[in-house]
């Protein structure tokens, strides 16, 4: 129904529109690595199917036409409520839509709609009309996976009444219908209100990937486990996008200090630690997501004791070493960074091009929410340099402190300073050192120094 006012309102045809939709929402998936579902049907080209399933009900008796609609009789269906919990008896008629008193019971809900002026229509055997919202899923369902399917999904807001309609209709068709498992995903919410239009506290994917990287947006919407609700903060997308980024620059570390390597080490043992590191990343992560997709810690515990180890072996794959001991690091690192990939791709966040290409995409987020240049970074990087230098260390920690209030972090590697994103610090949190009354102690400038 939202479909076909917005289409009036735009003075476009509803189908149109509805195709439109249909495109934009792919190309998001596409950008948050959805992988694309099989089939993808659509309403409008699967009106017999629906007709049918609508005929067979009548014919079964759980369903009666009234003036070209067709409604479905709640009380034919004796396991209505199973999966809400909901009781017939229990349902307040009229708090939300009026009771159209053409029905044998308030709770009796559309099959089949008579044409109405200004909305789109079908022949039908009860007169021209359209689909209600309920039977859609039962038709198309059935049509692709038989009366029988293992998992239907949906959001919460969906279990009543349009899943349970779904289920009295679909047994009604077919006596052996049956779903095996209901999975039913929490909300993004606002302020732990849900996201919605009429509210106005929403946003689209789209402009959030304006200043995320749609892995980061990947990554925090798997932070939370997919039944229960996750609010949107500024804060967790930080933390996202940290936690993205320092999982690519490990593996680009390890791409890179490996690739001399290729064609060495690949006889050798792995050492035990790392053969435990593996062992424990495999059993956590299968664990996991053995408990019904429980993704809300699986990027913790032993994941990041995996690339802690990464890093660690790194930095003794730089030290020289006895031949066979250094075959053995390098075989290790060779497959912990495989198992690190592995979950990564299961999860859908392994970047489809080079490492350096999503890290540098995701510094030019940081840079964009910073309203910042990577000219001006690299300017007061230069700046910050010069006060050193002068032992200026007041002026080094302000800008320092400066950039990272805005989520750019500056990391002095020997005598180049370089730069990454990072959680934003707010000002009122963390005043800059050098700002700081009585300093006890001296800066972190001067104490290198």
């Amino acid at each position: 129904m939202q479909i076909i006012r917005r289409a009036n309102d735009l003075g476009e045809n509803p189908l149109s529109l509805s195709n439109r939709y249909c495109q934009e929402y792919l190309v998001d998936m596409a950008d948050l690595q959805c992988l694309p579902p099989t089939y993808q049907p659509r309403v409008s080209d699967h009106m017999e199917q629906i007709k049918d399933m609508i005929t067979q009900i009548i014919n079964n008796d759980c369903a009666y036409v009234v003036e070209g609609d067709v409604f479905f009789a709640v009380e034919k269906s004796p396991n209505y409520g199973r999966l809400s919990g909901q009781r017939l008896e229990n349902n307040r008629a009229g708090e939300r839509v009026a009771v159209d008193s053409r029905k044998r019971n308030p709770a009796d809900f559309a099959l089949w709609k008579a044409a109405k002026a200004g909305e789109p229509s079908w022949d039908s055997p009860w007169g021209p009309g359209r689909p209600g919202w309920h039977i859609e899923c039962s038709a198309m369902s059935a049509h692709y996976l038989s009366s029988k399917f293992d998992i239907h999904g949906g959001g919460i807001d969906l279990i009543f009444p349009h899943h349970e309609n779904e289920i009295a209709q679909s047994c009604a068709a077919c006596q052996d219908s049956n779903v095996s498992y209901w999975m039913h995903n929490g909300h993004v919410t606002n302020n732990n209100e849900k996201m919605s239009k009429s509210l106005g506290n929403f946003f689209t994917i789209r402009q959030i990937t304006e200043r995320y990287h749609p892995l980061a947006l990947r990554h925090f919407l798997i932070s939370a486990h997919y039944r229960s609700p996750l609010n949107y903060s500024v804060l967790q997308l930080d933390s996202a996008s940290d936690a993205v980024f320092y999982i690519y620059q490990t593996l680009q570390d390890c791409e890179v200090a490996l690739s001399p390597f290729q064609e060495h080490g690949k006889t050798a043992r792995i050492n035990p630690a790392a053969e435990d590191c593996i062992n424990k990343l495999r059993d956590e992560f299968h664990a996991r997501m053995s408990d019904d997709l429980n993704t809300s810690h699986i990027l913790t515990g032993a994941f990041q004791d995996a690339l802690k180890f990464i890093n660690s072996s790194l930095n003794m794959l730089k030290k020289k070493q006895p031949k066979q001991q250094q075959l053995s690091l390098i075989e290790s690192l060779r497959k912990i960074e495989n198992e690190v990939k592995e979950v990564l791709r299961i999860l859908g966040l392994l970047p489809p091009g080079a490492y350096s290409e999503v890290l540098q995409q995701l510094k030019d987020k940081a840079l964009k929410r910073a309203e910042l240049t990577e000219e001006d970074v690299l300017q007061l990087i230069e700046e910050r340099a010069a006060a050193r230098k002068n032992k200026d260390f007041s002026k080094s920690d302000q800008i320092r402190a400066d950039l990272t209030r805005k989520g750019i972090a500056l990391m002095d590697m020997g005598k180049e300073t370089i730069w990454r994103p990072c959680v934003l610090v707010e000002q009122e949190q963390e005043a800059p050192p050098a700002e700081k009354e009585k300093k006890p102690a001296a800066t972190g400038e001067e104490q290198k120094a």
